[in-house]
């Protein structure tokens, strides 16, 4: 059974070298050696114009905003790593959210969400790690239907804690980023 659990991870930050990105796929290694088919993404390979009701009232979904839908649809939950941005989410991250919990001709409301859990952190070069933009995803998250597990990672001074090769030097914070890929993993099999 757990080999059928799929896990989609991002980082809400498009930039090159992202702190977010490198946490991210520090939980995703750690949610596939749990059993997981984890798929990670970058929202860079995703360019949606900012939400606007009335493009979609008229238009429907742009192209990149359906495939990023159908994604989020298509797994059973997501790993997702916020820079803090003003004490809040990336717009990029919050901008993908909305698109994605926009209803289709035949579905319910957030249908892409719905039922599907989600494990979350954040890497700042600041001294508060992103717990700002943590409180506020876990919020979105839980509004679009989503269960959060309760483990979070807030990663202060990210400018200092990756090697060359990406990986966490601290193996306590390398265990904490692991333990939250492993959480979702095995909330996943429960559900």
């Amino acid at each position: 059974m757990s080999s059928k659990i799929k896990i989609l991870a991002l980082a809400g930050s498009t930039r090159n070298g992202s702190y977010n990105k490198k946490l991210i796929h520090v939980a995703a290694l750690a949610a596939t050696d749990a059993g997981a088919i984890v798929t990670e993404i970058d929202l860079s390979d995703f360019v949606m114009p900012l939400f606007d009701g009335d493009e979609f009232a008229n238009d429907g979904l742009p192209g990149s905003a359906q495939a990023f839908k159908s994604l989020v649809a298509s797994n059973d939950g997501m790993l997702i790593s916020t820079p803090e941005y003003n004490h809040g989410i990336s717009g990029v991250l919050k901008n993908a959210i909305d698109w994605a919990s926009r209803k289709g001709d035949d579905e319910a409301p957030m249908a892409a969400f719905k039922g599907k859990a989600a494990g979350i952190m954040s890497a700042s070069p600041g001294i508060y790690g992103g717990v700002h933009a943590l409180s506020q995803l876990r919020l979105i998250l839980t509004g679009v239907k989503v269960l959060v597990v309760p483990e979070q990672m807030a990663l202060s001074g990210a400018g200092k804690a990756f090697d060359g090769e990406g990986a966490l030097s601290n193996p306590e914070l390398e265990g904490t980023a692991a333990g939250i890929g492993v959480a979702l993993t095995k909330l996943l099999m429960k559900l």
